[in-house]
């Protein structure tokens, strides 16, 4: 078998990337967050600044399939890539990165439809990290020491961002169960109870495999 792989989307404030740096501690391997956005920038070329601002947000631009299509066929250099609005830009430098960072070791990535990226990846277990939004506002207002309605704001508007962007840019539903190996509440089973429970799917996982 291949390189393990573990993606994590997460609700804003539900711990998902403390879940995954946790499991990547356990297992001795890298965790990429904002740190891919380093790898993207460095790898296409685009400044690091341009990958912040376009950062997991929502597009409204023109059918992307029928780019992709093209984008496939025929790479960067290809005019169709040339004329793509900016953040279709971003989003395939971060797609490539991600199989590529896949493809040469075992890590954990956050975000960032790393799921969609690694769809044909035999070895990628795809997990989703949720909470009762009452919950992530108790973390999000100490996180960030702001008043629980403020937060309440923040995680509203965060999920929603990230929805649009992984329904946009997947074709898939952000958050629905059919979307993920596993889905996993934080908030009743803990942050390592959720890494406990992902190495033990990646037991099971494996052995089906054997």
């Amino acid at each position: 078998m291949g390189n393990k792989i573990y993606t994590i989307g997460r609700e804003f404030g539900s711990g998902g990337k403390e879940v995954g740096e946790k499991l990547a501690q356990r297992l001795g391997i890298k965790l990429y967050d904002k740190e891919l956005l380093q790898h993207a920038a460095k790898e296409s070329g685009f400044c690091e600044e341009i990958f912040e601002n376009h950062d997991e947000k929502p597009t409204n631009s023109f059918l992307y399939s029928l780019v992709m299509d093209t984008y496939s066929v025929r790479g960067y250099s290809s005019t169709p890539f040339l004329d793509m609005p900016l953040n279709h830009k971003v989003f395939l430098a971060q797609f490539e990165a991600i199989k590529k960072i896949a493809s040469q070791d075992s890590c954990v990535i956050v975000g960032r439809c790393a799921d969609y990226a690694l769809s044909e990846n035999p070895d990628c277990i795809n997990i989703f990290i949720h909470a009762e939004i009452e919950q992530r506002m108790k973390t999000v207002s100490k996180r960030l020491n702001i008043t629980e309605n403020k937060a309440k704001d923040i995680i509203q508007k965060k999920d929603k961002q990230r929805a649009s962007y992984y329904n946009y840019y997947t074709s898939k539903k952000w958050g629905d169960s059919t979307s993920y190996h596993m889905t996993l509440d934080s908030g009743k089973l803990g942050i390592d109870g959720c890494v406990d429970m992902i190495l033990k799917f990646r037991e099971i996982f494996d052995a089906t495999k054997k």
